[in-house]
């Protein structure tokens, strides 16, 4: 069961930071960025909403017995 719950949450973060790096693109190509740098824009996003989920999952480490 803990193995499959883990599966789930993975999936879940990823779809999540896919959807986060669609909307930074998105908002940087309506703001006039050209494609390269909306790319890299996303890349960014995606990168961050990884770290960040990486971090908290770090935290909670320490309280799971």
């Amino acid at each position: 069961m803990t193995v499959v719950l883990t599966l789930l949450v993975i999936a879940i973060i990823v779809v999540i930071a896919i959807l986060v790096a669609a909307a930074a693109a998105g908002l940087a190509r309506l703001d006039g960025a050209t494609y390269p740098t909306a790319i890299k824009q996303a890349a960014a996003a995606f990168t961050v909403v990884l770290t960040l989920a990486a971090a908290v999952a770090a935290a909670l480490a320490g309280y799971r017995t």
